[in-house]
């Protein structure tokens, strides 16, 4: 196709995260299922009302609970977390992350006290590990670091970091959110544990990154690739590479309406995009449950669709996670999440849960100008709320913080 409407633009985009129509996958099995969809799902420590990639994944997994993650990715072994952008990744993608280990590892680190570890610090570290098993930054003894770390206070705990990049290590479980290490070759299971060529590895992340953004402006390819290599793509470079994708079919250009810019999409999902524009929902992404119209998602502070400046020009909905901002300049809330409604943004809420009495608090509402206020929606959000408060385990929901009254008044008896 040579060009779309915006709204199949957003609905792509949606549907291509695992968002829209509405959860097309269930339960623990369905969690590795939207995990591949997705390419990768962004990992955050901060639990105000659950973590981010819990919030992710409760919007794509009907039934999700949080511990549902952790099954896959650390008994199973069917996932991997990896890099400075610290995402979780399928396991099958492992052979392609080689080269990119193999770069971290000769250009060392940055901003710590040494650049390559001492030689006696790994092998110390490899020893324990390999004599004691798994363990994590407090269970190995090291000297103090001569400068101070984001990685830990000693040089054992920076030397785990540098042997995780590196790929000699990996995580192979988690105590809440702290990081437990193992030698790679007790994790990665031994049908990916390999290094793919370094032309497979590009035919591969080029692929990916077109199917992780949905849809890539195709001046961007480059850049994405510099991180994915862990080495710099010259324009020239990013250039040839998309046209050897477009000449061997792999990927198509295609217009969006309003946008001067070029967009790559990968040709399997062109199908997709014909019965988008004729407006039907492909069969390939029937529901299971309800639809986004008939129940509200709240979007994760780190949702690839909304983040980094993206809901502003896919929605036209202008959000920043403002948990990092001091107080007196937030506009909204600590840990305001987007409300996907439909195929459009049209809220936001700051919740919280209290876990004392397991209460969700909803601690400010709001909704778009332009945002449906009628029955319909009043239920869905009900729907939503509902889920959510399930989800995290939360008894109550305290409502207190709904503007406008009549709608809090509904959704109190509704609730």
């Amino acid at each position: 196709m040579d060009s779309i409407s915006k709204q199949t633009y957003r609905r792509f985009l949606l549907a291509s995260q695992g968002l829209w129509p509405g959860r097309r996958f269930e339960g623990p099995l369905g969690t590795e299922s939207a995990l591949r969809q997705m390419e990768a799902l962004q990992l955050d420590p901060l639990t105000m009302v659950a973590r981010s990639q819990d919030i992710a994944m409760y919007g794509r997994v009907l039934n999700y609970k949080p511990e549902h993650l952790y099954e896959m990715a650390y008994k199973k072994r069917k996932a991997f977390d990896y890099g400075g952008w610290l995402m979780m990744y399928p396991m099958s993608d492992f052979p392609y992350w080689r080269l990119h280990m193999k770069q971290r590892a000769e250009r060392g680190l940055r901003y710590e006290s040494f650049t390559h570890p001492p030689k006696e610090v790994i092998q110390f570290v490899l020893d324990e590990l390999r004599e004691k098993g798994p363990l994590g930054n407090r269970d190995i003894e090291g000297d103090a670091v001569k400068a101070w770390s984001y990685r830990g206070r000693k040089e054992t705990s920076v030397v785990l970091f540098y042997l995780w990049l590196a790929g000699e290590v990996m995580i192979s479980n988690r105590k809440g959110f702290d990081r437990i290490y193992d030698l790679r070759e007790r994790v990665v299971p031994s049908e990916f544990d390999y290094s793919a060529t370094e032309k497979e590895t590009i035919d591969f992340m080029s692929r990916k990154i077109i199917s992780f953004l949905g849809m890539m402006r195709e001046s961007r390819l480059g850049t994405e690739l510099s991180y994915y290599l862990h080495r710099d793509v010259p324009r020239d470079d990013a250039q040839k590479i998309v046209h050897h994708l477009v000449e061997k079919g792999v990927a198509s250009r295609v217009g969006v309406e309003g946008s001067k810019d070029g967009f790559l999409i990968l040709n399997s999902d062109q199908p997709h995009l014909s019965e988008l524009e004729a407006g039907r929902i492909p069969k390939a992404w029937k529901v299971k449950g309800p639809s986004t119209e008939e129940e509200v998602t709240f979007l994760a502070p780190l949702e690839i669709v909304s983040a980094r400046g993206r809901a502003k020009k896919v929605f036209d909905f202008d959000y920043v996670w403002e948990v990092y901002k001091p107080a007196h300049q937030r506009r909204w809330g600590y840990y305001t999440l987007p409300i996907l409604y439909g195929d459009d943004l049209v809220a936001r809420l700051d919740p919280k849960l209290d876990r004392t009495t397991m209460t969700l608090q909803i601690l400010g509402f709001w909704l778009e100008d332009d945002a449906p206020k009628d029955e319909a929606f009043a239920n869905a959000l009900a729907n939503g709320l509902k889920r959510f408060a399930d989800m995290i385990g939360a008894m109550k929901i305290d409502l207190s913080g709904i503007n406008p009254v009549k709608l809090r008044s509904y959704l109190k008896k509704k609730l």
